[in-house]
């Protein structure tokens, strides 16, 4: 077992040879700590991301809202948090954890998949929604994103050479915003 593998399931663990008391023996000398019930982690200093344990923990989850912004340079804060889209069918509880926190958003399924690319973060490929959809998701929620996150994001993404108009129309009409794509993007657009 590699530290750098980052986290485990008990049912890994035990079949490297780890069971309950050398579980709960590498739990009291402080080398692995439990991130919740059945998933534990090593503490050494060589992991400082928390991408791979998000990516174990909720291998459905996307990377949303802010958490995307800020990958794709498109606001100067850093979230306090790891804003995750997941289908409204997943269970709530698995949310309710110390670490790493997590704000999930349920997404109705027509909608979840509209957008969905693979990254790699910090070595881990990881799903992320891609800019359009992420522009997109801020139109749609406006009112529970910051003013000014909001008006870097929008500036940053109509001077970006590598945005895809025809993708942020196709999502703007799965999302039902298309007044609003054009009310707030189309002098820019």
């Amino acid at each position: 077992m590699q530290p750098n593998e980052n986290i485990f399931r008990t049912c890994e663990l035990k079949e490297r040879g780890f069971y309950f008391k050398k579980i709960k023996a590498l739990i009291n000398s402080g080398e692995i700590e439990q991130v919740r019930r059945g998933y534990y982690k090593f503490t050494n200093g060589d992991s400082f991301s928390d991408i791979p344990v998000i990516k174990k923990l909720f291998p459905d989850g996307v990377i949303c809202m802010e958490s995307a912004l800020d990958y794709y340079g498109y606001t100067d804060r850093v979230p306090c948090v790891w804003h995750l889209a997941v289908d409204s069918r997943s269970a709530r509880t698995r949310f309710k954890i110390d670490y790493p926190i997590v704000k999930p958003h349920f997404i109705r399924a027509d909608r979840y998949t509209a957008g969905i690319t693979e990254v790699k973060i910090d070595g881990t490929m990881i799903n992320i929604y891609d800019k359009e959809r992420t522009i997109c998701d801020i139109l749609l929620h406006r009112n529970k994103v910051d003013a000014e996150v909001f008006n870097t994001a929008i500036k940053r993404y109509t001077t970006d050479n590598e945005k895809v108009i025809p993708n942020l129309i196709k999502y703007s009409k799965i999302l039902h915003i298309e007044k609003k794509v054009r009310e707030v993007l189309g002098v820019w657009l």
